[in-house]
């Protein structure tokens, strides 16, 4: 088994890493060797110097990659290096002391309040299964601020609508418990009710399902949450994705600290949570210009 291999079953089966980060890794590793073979002889990964890997670095900016995606990709090399670091497969990283490009952060702006409103209480959904399933999911993407994969993955136990509560599992299998608003419980039931009525099921634990009984995939909740929100919204970006980032805005608009919106969000640290400050500026100046003394006078 080659170490790439070996690789792959460590941040699969030791980090838990999902499918797709590994995957994703994977390809970095082959573009780079790839790099190597066109350029250099030695193309043995466990033998490259930072000399080659800068090479590599460089190539990638003549054709015009962004930082973001070279950062992405030095990444993935990084946590190999690590790997052959912790398997004693080399004495030392080769990007040790590397330091990541400069790119140019990108301040997401969230949906409006207003935007959300128009969607969940203007917009006519279609009668039955399918219309009581996608509202539920759009909810619950904004009042729980979950990710994407973690409500495909939601299982039927994981949700407690006696105490109001989800368990949701995250990066790394870490598992969090999340409260549910009494209205969200109620779609619940009503949508518990719909599902029992499919005359098929593929996923018998699985919540979440289409219409045909089988498994929501990434695709078609990224189509259900762009489609509802093209109605509503000019903003390019409508995703899953920035429903967690507006659902983590509001929540700090309205009073709610950092602390607890990491809790909820499922970040590993707080500088994770920090990035949705950066959208409640608009909010934090009205509070600044009502509330400072020198500006009342």
């Amino acid at each position: 088994m080659s170490n790439q291999q070996k690789f792959q079953d460590y941040i699969l089966l030791e980090k838990n890493y999902s499918k797709l980060t590994a995957l994703a890794y994977g390809k970095d590793l082959d573009f780079f060797k790839k790099f190597l073979e066109d350029n250099f002889d030695s193309t043995a990964l466990e033998e490259v110097s930072y000399t080659l890997i800068r090479s590599w670095i460089v190539s990638m900016i003549d054709s015009n990659i962004t930082n973001t995606s070279v950062n992405r990709k030095i990444a993935s090399l990084k946590v190999f290096y690590k790997f052959l670091l912790k398997t004693k497969q080399i004495e030392v990283n080769p990007l040790s002391k590397h330091k990541a490009l400069k790119s140019p952060k990108k301040i997401q702006i969230p949906f409006s309040e207003d935007e959300i409103d128009k969607v969940l209480n203007h917009i006519q959904y279609k009668e039955g299964f399918e219309g009581i399933r996608d509202k539920l999911i759009i909810d619950l993407f904004y009042t729980t601020g979950i990710r994407r994969s973690e409500l495909i993955g939601l299982q039927m136990y994981n949700v407690d609508l006696q105490n109001n509560t989800i368990k949701v599992v995250g990066k790394r299998n870490k598992e969090r418990i999340i409260p549910i608003l009494s209205v969200i419980a109620k779609q619940m039931e009503r949508y518990v009710v719909e599902r029992k009525q499919l005359v098929f099921t593929s996923e018998s634990n699985i919540l979440f399902l289409l219409s045909n009984g089988n498994k929501l995939n990434e695709t078609f909740v990224y189509r259900l949450i762009n489609d509802y929100f093209s109605n509503v919204s000019e903003k390019v970006k409508k995703s899953p994705h920035m429903l967690r980032h507006t659902f983590a805005t509001h929540m700090l608009n309205h009073g709610a600290d950092l602390n607890s919106i990491k809790e909820l969000l499922g970040h590993s640290s707080l500088a994770s949570t920090q990035v949705y400050t950066h959208s409640s500026l608009t909010e934090l100046k009205n509070v600044y210009q009502n509330a400072h003394p020198r500006n009342q006078k």
